[in-house]
């Protein structure tokens, strides 16, 4: 079949990951543009996300754990949209439990780091840059300057430590990101620091040049496939337990007539 919809224009690493676990997930999600209702998790990693984001917008030494608690009403207004707590059921138990872990986190992150202490290149930045006719784009949580001036990039995690045996999968994303860093600003960066907040806990990895690599030509050939079923008019699927546990659209594959697997 023909899409009506254009391809999108860049590649970021979270569609990336969709592509590579199941090109059918990148069909729906970033050709067909299907909505994906929120979840619990997600309406919370983007809550907390959202107060570390205006926390870090103040300078330095206001960056306190009372100024980030003062910006979980702000975080309601505009992340706890009527949608968003439509589509995650949110009752007031649920509202008393996301703002429970939110304080928490917020207590934990001051335990990891201090944010006034931070020198940040940039708060959720965006970066745009085309690496071997591949257009990638991703926004990074934090960009800091360590004290010897190298690059750090800096993400929040709202979820549980991942299990260390699968650290190719955990930094993936960073990665690639690091690519991007080193394609826009000439410089790579030399560390990638992970921050656990619900869990208090930090975990980092040295970012090689060996893998940059990797990561960056693993996007342009997926890039290439992507163009390719793009023009065929199909991107197939490829079911499994793993991949189909926590998609979206496992309805809609089974009414094409996918094996999906049960969860």
């Amino acid at each position: 079949m023909a899409f009506e919809q254009p391809l999108p224009k860049s590649l970021s690493p979270s569609r990336l990951a969709d592509f590579q676990t199941c090109p059918r997930r990148y069909q729906h999600a970033s050709v067909e543009r299907i909505a994906q209702p929120a979840s619990y998790a997600t309406a919370k990693g983007r809550f907390v996300h959202y107060v570390f984001e205006q926390l870090f917008a103040l300078d330095p030494p206001d960056r306190t754990m009372a100024a980030a608690r003062g910006f979980v009403p702000a975080a309601e207004e505009h992340i706890l949209t009527t949608q968003v707590r439509s589509e995650i059921n949110l009752d007031e138990a649920g509202l008393a439990q996301l703002l429970a872990e939110t304080d928490l986190m917020i207590e934990r992150y001051f335990t990891m780091e201090d944010p006034r202490t931070i020198t940040s290149e940039g708060i959720e930045m965006r970066v745009g840059v085309t690496i071997e006719d591949t257009p990638l784009f991703g926004i990074l949580d934090r960009l800091d300057r360590d004290e010897q001036g190298n690059l750090i990039i800096v993400d929040y995690k709202t979820g549980s430590l991942p299990n260390r045996n699968y650290d190719a999968q955990t930094f993936a994303n960073a990665e690639l990101y690091a690519a991007l860093c080193e394609e826009k600003f000439h410089e790579r960066p030399t560390k990638i620091r992970l921050l656990y907040v619900s869990q208090g806990e930090t975990i980092e990895r040295s970012v090689s040049d060996v893998v940059v690599k990797a990561r960056a030509t693993s996007a342009v050939t997926a890039w290439h496939k992507i163009k390719r079923y793009y023009d065929d008019g199909d991107f197939p699927a490829t079911p499994s337990k793993n991949a189909c546990r926590f998609c979206s659209f496992t309805e809609l594959c089974r009414s094409q007539g996918v094996p999906v697997p049960p969860r």
